[in-house]
């Protein structure tokens, strides 16, 4: 167990250090990992490796990184955005309704892509009014953060969350007999608005815009809602016993979320008449994520079979004891405080299998449902990254898109948004959780 945990150790500060070779890193630590097993270290084999790999989360990544890559060459985000501003009265709601709407988009779409869709609208917006881009990307980049929690297809790290608690779309609305996490996500979107709508008080300068751009085509945006359809649509279908069938059932959402991809491009293919469209979602797939994954459900089976989530576990518990209002509170302050400095990616694929883990030791090893602790991780996660500049991805896009337009952002720039947003939408979401779930 000790080489393991040391192993994982070194993945873990090599991907936190050399950023840009982050899947290589998880790859060439998942090689070790099957090396050590196949020499009798411990049992992990090539075999179970390779079956440790949830194929439906990379199949529904890369199918929605497609999709969503035709919905933004459509042009409807932005003229969406442009319906909504012309609908506000001054510079303080336009900048409000901009991050609302990132936040919608961002339940659905990519946090860092919908960033990439919203942000050249505020910049519109602030120079036509000569204030400064900076806080109004911040506040679209922030908002983009918390709603990724929203929904299955919100964020990687709920899509994680989905596959291991095999939970469908429909249950982060509703599961067994309570409202879903999406609601607490929404309590923290009000309680964010409230911020921002304090920290912008003072622009109330009118605002006058135009529905300027036209969408060059539906269809990407109807495959969007066809995704989110059919996946709820799959959430109910039958599980079969055995066979081919059961595979097909496993990999549902993957081949929904890829089969309406490989329709959308091949319909772009045959409207331009050429390969383009092809290469354009080719090249804007995120392959160091679905690589960066794959390694890890590697990596992570390795520490399983070697014993260092059930050591991590037992420690958890000796901290917490056989409080669960402790122990939730101990995972999202811990999930806050370590996803403002590291990536929440691979701290959430490594601490779901710790916090089942921990649910089964608690009640005196009876154990307990273990989804509050899920959602508290997810929450934590998914917000802590708003804390600091450098926290999630999106904040990092909004960044280098103002660096780009000849701005100066400042950590203070972001700290005085980042901070107060983050800590009232924890805490709502937080007290929302307990009160809905808390009783396990």
């Amino acid at each position: 167990m000790i080489l393991a945990l040391i192993l994982f150790a070194v993945t873990y500060v090599l991907m936190l250090r050399l950023q840009q070779y982050r899947p290589w890193v998880a790859l060439c630590s998942a090689v070790l990992f099957i090396v050590l097993g196949e020499a009798g270290v411990y049992e992990f084999s090539l075999r179970a490796a390779l079956q440790a790999v949830d194929y439906n989360v990379l199949l529904m990544m890369a199918g929605t990184m497609g999709t969503v890559a035709l919905f933004i060459e459509s042009k409807m985000p932005a003229r969406l955005a442009e319906m909504l501003i012309v609908r506000v009265p001054d510079v303080k709601w336009a900048v409000c309704m901009l991050a609302l709407f990132a936040g919608v988009i961002s339940a659905f779409v990519d946090n860092v892509a919908t960033v990439l869709m919203v942000a050249p609208v505020g910049l519109a917006i602030a120079r036509k009014l000569k204030i400064s881009p900076v806080p109004v990307l911040i506040a679209i980049a922030v908002s983009s953060n918390l709603q990724g929690a929203a929904t299955l297809v919100g964020d990687t790290t709920s899509i994680l969350l989905g596959s291991f608690a095999d939970m469908n779309f429909f249950d982060f609305f509703w599961m067994r007999g309570r409202p879903g996490i999406f609601w607490g996500v929404e309590l923290g979107a009000l309680a964010s608005l409230a911020v921002l709508l304090w920290l912008f008080r003072r622009e109330t300068q009118p605002i006058a815009a135009k529905v300027e751009t036209e969408v060059e085509d539906d269809v990407p945006a109807a495959l969007m809602l066809l995704t989110v359809g059919l996946l709820i649509a799959a959430s109910f279908l039958p599980e079969p016993a055995a066979g081919p069938l059961h595979t097909v059932y496993e990999l549902r959402s993957g081949l929904v979320c890829m089969g309406l991809c490989l329709f959308g491009v091949a319909r772009a293919c045959l409207r331009a008449g050429s390969a383009k469209p092809l290469a354009h979602v080719l090249g804007e797939l995120d392959c160091d994520t679905l690589l960066l994954l794959f390694g890890l459900f590697i990596v992570i089976a390795g520490i399983h079979a070697a014993g260092v989530i059930d050591a991590a576990a037992r420690l958890f518990h000796a901290v917490a004891g056989e409080s669960p209002f402790r122990l939730f509170t101990l995972l999202v302050v811990v999930s806050v405080v370590l996803s403002a400095f590291i990536d929440n990616i691979p701290y959430v694929a490594a601490m779901l299998p710790v916090v089942q883990s921990i649910a089964a030791l608690m009640n005196d090893g009876v154990g307990v449902e273990p989804y509050v602790f899920y959602f508290g991780l997810l929450t934590g996660a998914t917000l802590g990254g708003n804390l600091t500049p450098i926290g999630a991805s999106a904040n990092i896009a909004a960044i280098g898109i103002l660096r780009k337009n000849g701005e100066t952002v400042t950590t203070r720039d972001f700290l005085r948004i980042g901070v107060p947003f983050t800590l009232a939408a924890v805490l709502a979401g937080y007290a929302y959780l307990w009160l809905v779930w808390g009783k396990v």
